[in-house]
């Protein structure tokens, strides 16, 4: 049997990480903290955006390893022997390659209706744009199916023309009236 759900993206971390699922209706991120697992569910019909930016402290990331490594393979040049030196230096030079490669680290945040939550969809922002367009593709097609059945309903309805009461009428002049323009 096949399951519904199918994972899109998984992000990693020391005490857990966060696994995200698509399924036809919604998008479900299992969160887990040591030995617990908190899920949240997000339905398409309520979702407004999904929004992932680059995070200002991938740059720390990269550059504090990158030197402590770097320092330490200077100092053991110098004092120890050149090979010790020459392999922390090649690992900070590795470290830092590295993360350049890999791009920014990314945060994010999802809207629903009444409500914004902070949870990492991606780990880093050169993949945000496989995840999202899975996200997307999956959004078009369940509120393409919601909203498929309503427009031919209101093709076949027929059109009736509104007929302006008295009454409407002295209400609109009696509001174009009392709304002040610039010139008065």
């Amino acid at each position: 049997m096949k399951s519904a759900f199918r994972k899109i993206s998984r992000v990693g971390s020391l005490t857990g990480g966060t696994k995200w699922y698509l399924s036809e209706d919604c998008l479900l991120a299992a969160k887990r903290m040591m030995y617990t697992v908190e899920y949240r569910r997000f339905y398409f019909r309520d979702l407004e955006y999904i929004m992932v930016w680059p995070s200002r402290l991938w740059l720390w990331r990269l550059i504090i390893p990158a030197v402590l490594l770097a320092g330490l393979g200077v100092s053991l040049w110098q004092w120890v022997n050149s090979t010790a030196g020459a392999i922390f230096s090649s690992v900070a030079l590795a470290w830092a390659g590295l993360e350049l490669a890999l791009g920014p680290t990314a945060r994010s945040s999802i809207r629903t209706t009444g409500v914004t939550i902070d949870l990492p969809l991606v780990k880093r922002t050169r993949r945000a744009r496989k995840v999202l367009a899975k996200i997307d593709a999956a959004v078009r097609a369940t509120r393409g199916v919601i909203e498929q059945p309503t427009a031919p309903a209101s093709i076949t309805s027929p059109a009736e023309p509104h007929v302006q009461t008295r009454s409407e009428a002295s209400a609109t002049a009696s509001i174009a009236v009392a709304t002040p323009t610039n010139g008065s």
